[in-house]
């Protein structure tokens, strides 16, 4: 295999707070001598959840067995992981804000047609639903766990609680027409035809989209990590990636 140098779009935060977990993680452990030091080993599970490289291109750069390279990532995505806030968290976090964006999105897999659950009709492809809150300026605070892809917006989000959080803490939340029926403090857009709306529907609905379209900047924050871009792994071990990469972005984005 030939192997090149190459760059990983994100600052040397990223790589400090993750090496001192690692470091702080060898030392409890009483871990006397590894094949990578703390940073490499940080550096090698950046390129992985950034870039989304295989297990097999980052043994080959980074001069380790592929089981090894299998060991560092799920410990260090573990140790991110647990660090995830969870909903009442980032409910609580946000109740100063005006309101809060709601959306689904879906995180391809790989799968085959006999997999109907992970099959998602509106988007036409295997995957698992994944649930996102961003703030007013679509700053990305929370993700959910993955659900399969056949789960609606409004199942997931009722599977999830968060409907009950944002009405328990009375916070207005803007969503789209998926989350009819929602009730408590979600607003959806008027369903209908454009054509056969009022004029005062309408008006309503075009202020609704434009105040959703900011919510799709936390998609694309969550997306920038290419790995959630196409799943290559066993659905049980998809969470605790996304968990990492929602640590990772509000620990050192900010």
């Amino acid at each position: 295999m030939l192997v090149y140098p190459s760059a990983l779009d994100l600052s040397t935060r990223h790589l400090r707070f993750l090496a001192d977990r690692l470091t702080a993680h060898r030392a409890a452990r009483g871990t006397r001598w590894r094949r990578l030091s703390a940073g490499r080993q940080a550096l090698l599970v950046l390129a992985h959840l950034r870039l989304g490289h295989t297990y097999a291109q980052l043994a080959a750069g980074f001069k380790v067995g592929v089981s090894t390279v299998y060991r560092y990532i799920t410990e260090a995505v573990g140790l991110l992981a647990v660090r995830a806030p969870d909903l009442a968290t980032a409910v609580a976090a946000a109740s100063a804000k005006a309101f809060v964006i709601l959306d689904g999105t879906l995180l391809p897999i790989d799968r085959i047609a006999a997999d109907r659950p992970f099959y998602s009709g509106k988007y036409k492809r295997h995957g698992m639903n994944g649930q996102v809150i961003a703030d007013p300026h679509g700053k990305l605070l929370w993700a959910s766990a993955a659900l399969p892809g056949a789960v609606h917006d409004i199942k997931a989000a009722r599977t999830h609680g968060i409907i009950d959080a944002l009405t328990e803490a009375g916070l207005a939340c803007w969503a789209d027409k998926g989350y009819q029926g929602a009730g408590g403090t979600v607003r959806v857009p008027f369903r209908g035809r454009w054509d056969r709306l009022s004029t005062g529907q309408r008006a309503v609905n075009a202020a609704h989209a434009r105040i959703r379209a900011l919510g799709e900047q936390a998609m694309a924050t969550l997306k920038t990590w290419r790995l959630p871009r196409k799943l290559r792994r066993s659905t049980t071990r998809i969470n605790s990636h996304v968990q990492a990469v929602l640590t990772l972005h509000l620990t050192c984005s900010n």
